[in-house]
């Protein structure tokens, strides 16, 4: 007896194949990405790369996200499978097997399913791990030293995520079978449903919900509010998606039958009372058909949009070999902030700091080919009605807030290499797009209240040039929009310091003051950075007082922005591919099911009279519907989620909105062929059934 279970259950299995082939399938897949995704994360090689902690941070995310979704899908297909077996086990009921017997039988059939797929999932993943490797080593050119071999912590990972789910699936597998009666589990699928009622309300709701999500992913305009209010615009528009497909489609199927001269014709006849009567559950896999299919193309062209605006960033925002940036008070009236106690004021001295830098590439051993050196003055601002507000505690959202840019036209010329337009007393140059004519300055005090109140100083440019922007400045890290004035000389800079400094409560002149220097050398930059800071920890600067300092090299920082774009956009492609096997799954499923359901009913229209032509005409036009419903919504999401997304890539820097929206044109262009190729194969099956 106990070799009849192992084998009823193989045998179940194989005459089930057309149900347990895709699910083993699946688990395969999934099973393979959780895998190499762990081995990624876990990796004792990650400690020898740079850059490697962004590409365990992003494994390490992905897999909690990937088994959310795993067990998600996981134990839908499980229910799939044991609606379609009800037949099955009611029979073994009927012929005398007790429902300790059928529990048995389930039993092996889970130990079974867990060894083909999560075994077979395991040797893929090692398979795609030498894939996944390369891809990264394409995506991030570091040189990666990951392991190739076996990753013992990623399969015990594997293997018990997959153990636990399959372990959960089984014990609500028992309990539908302990509180089944045989009569019912013959009984199976032919369970017919209600007519569904119009449910105002849920509609109602629906439109609500979707208008408020689609209201917030417009209302949002600056990156700080679409971080913070995504998800909650993510949430209404599932809502919004579920209860539209549920309630609004069946008030939609309502009003076509009450068109008599629509729907009292063969194709429509039959396509709309289907379609109604089963409504209720097919609009809940319809709405999370559109749902998955938005996720894919929201997080494929958000992850292609980062890789693709990185190599920009990298050339503006570090434009030399090495780059040092010191904040300074030119004047000495900011000894406090600067200095302690026992320190003595020394001015800073920019030649000074170009001298030590230039000594530091000898240290190194290598000749310098270029060094430019540029100083800046900047501050926030608020622009008004009666003009921009300058002081600190001013607050508004980062959509109106400006970071002003000031540099004389020597200073622009050493920046850019560029000629800087001829100015006169007064006057300004804007670099990029911002306000042209007479531009006022005017300094508030902010009190308690948040209230900003006039100090009676302001300044006055008259900007009568407008050339193209400054990628240094345009593309910067800075929260707000930069925009960057060119003044004609150290003179009118020094109006501008004077005019600020009233409007620093503390006087620290440091935090609006940066001199910049420059440095390619015909080497490494790391090595020149190296034997730069080594010469200056231990004492004497010799370039003079400052309050901060910051350096780096272009190789670090390319090395840091492209791991974390690079491990991003594997994510995508990881989480992505989940997601798109996740839609085939559901669309296969979906349309067995239905296909059994309608088989016997599309043999009796053929023998009361239906031609071949009109049912064919009906199975296309219902399947049609079927499909290419939610990707048509999903379409309209991605459309609305584009703000969005265009607002948060600006938190990775990404300013350009062309780069986001022909990632996003491609993105959607290339998951419509992909569905419809889904389309084309799952329509066969359902053919098949039906004839």
């Amino acid at each position: 007896m106990r070799k009849l279970y192992p084998r009823l259950a193989l045998n179940g299995m194989k005459s089930n194949r057309r149900f347990f082939v895709p699910y083993l399938l699946a688990l395969t897949g999934l099973s393979a990405a959780f895998y190499v995704m762990a081995a990624l994360a876990t990796d004792p090689g990650r400690n020898e790369m740079r850059g490697a902690e962004y590409v365990s941070m992003m494994m390490t995310i992905g897999m909690f996200v990937a088994a959310v979704f795993i067990a998600v899908l996981v134990l839908y297909i499980n229910s799939f499978l044991m609606k379609q077996r009800k037949k099955e086990l009611g029979l073994y009921n009927i012929l005398g097997m007790g429902k300790g017997s059928i529990a048995a039988l389930l039993c092996w059939e889970s130990l079974f399913t867990a060894i083909i797929g999560v075994g077979c999932g395991l040797l893929a993943g090692m398979a795609l791990h030498v894939l996944a490797v390369s891809v990264l080593g394409l995506l991030i050119p570091l040189g990666l030293v990951f392991h190739l071999g076996l990753s013992l912590p990623a399969a015990v990972m594997t293997c018990a995520l997959f153990a636990a789910l399959l372990l959960l699936a089984l014990l609500l597998n028992l309990g539908r079978v302990s509180l089944s009666r045989p009569v019912e589990l013959l009984r199976g699928g032919n369970v017919g449903e209600k007519e569904p009622k119009t449910r105002f309300l849920m509609a109602a709701l629906g439109v609500i919900a979707l208008g408020a999500g689609y209201g917030i992913a417009i209302w949002a305009a600056d990156p700080v509010s679409a971080l913070a209010f995504y998800f909650l615009a993510v949430i209404l528009v599932i809502i919004g998606t579920y209860f539209l497909f549920t309630a609004g489609s069946i008030a939609l199927l309502k009003l076509l039958r009450r068109n008599k001269n629509f729907y009292y014709r063969p194709g429509p006849f039959i396509g709309v009372s289907g379609m109604l009567y089963r409504m209720k559950r097919n609009a809940v896999g319809l709405a999370s058909i559109c749902i998955l299919s938005t996720m894919v193309m929201v997080m494929a062209s958000g992850t292609v949009s980062l890789y693709r605006g990185m190599s920009r960033i990298v050339e503006a925002q570090y434009p030399a070999d090495v780059s040092v940036s010191a904040q300074y008070d030119p004047d000495g009236e900011s000894e406090a902030d600067l200095l302690s106690a026992e320190e003595e004021f020394v001015p800073f001295d920019p030649a000074a700091l170009e001298a030590v830098l230039r000594d530091a590439a000898a240290e190194a051993g290598q000749e310098v080919e270029e060094l430019r050196s540029f100083g800046n003055v900047h501050v926030d601002a608020l622009p008004t009605g009666d003009g921009w507000q300058i002081g600190e505690g001013l607050s508004a959202s980062m959509s109106k807030m400006r970071t002003l840019h000031f540099l004389t036209a020597a200073d622009y010329e050493a920046l850019t290499g560029k000629t800087a337009p001829e100015l006169g007393d007064g006057e300004a140059a804007l670099c990029g797009e911002g306000p042209t004519g007479e531009l006022t300055l005017v300094g508030v005090e902010v009190d308690e209240d948040h209230d900003a109140h006039p100090t009676g100083s302001a300044l006055t440019l008259n900007i009568t040039r407008q050339i193209g922007a400054v990628p240094y400045f345009t593309d910067t890290n800075d929260p707000y929009k930069p925009v960057c004035l060119i003044l004609p000389d150290e003179g009118a800079l020094a109006d501008v310091r004077d005019f600020l400094r009233p409007l620093e409560r503390s006087g620290s002149m440091w935090r609006l003051n940066t001199w910049t220097v420059l440095l390619d050398v015909t080497g490494s930059g790391d090595d020149v950075i190296d034997a730069w800071w080594s010469g200056i920890a231990g004492g004497d600067t010799g370039f003079g007082s400052y309050y901060s300092l910051s350096y780096t090299s272009r190789e670090d920082s390319a090395d840091q922005i492209y791991a974390a774009a690079g491990s991003f956009l594997f994510l995508g492609i990881v989480l992505g591919a989940i997601f798109l096997a996740a839609t085939a799954l559901i669309l296969y499923y979906k349309q067995v099911s239905e296909g059994y359901e309608d088989q016997e009913r599309f043999a009796i229209m053929r023998r009361v009279g239906l031609t071949p032509e009109q049912v064919r005409g009906t199975i296309r036009t219902q399947v049609l519907i079927v499909f290419f419903l939610p990707v048509a919504a999903a379409a309209v999401h991605l459309l609305f989620d584009f703000n969005l997304v265009a607002q948060m890539l600006q938190l990775f820097h990404v300013r350009d909105l062309s780069v986001a929206l022909i990632s996003t044109g491609a993105t959607l262009a290339a998951f419509l062929i992909v569905y419809l190729v889904m389309y084309l194969l799952t329509a066969r099956t359902y053919y098949k059934i039906v004839r």
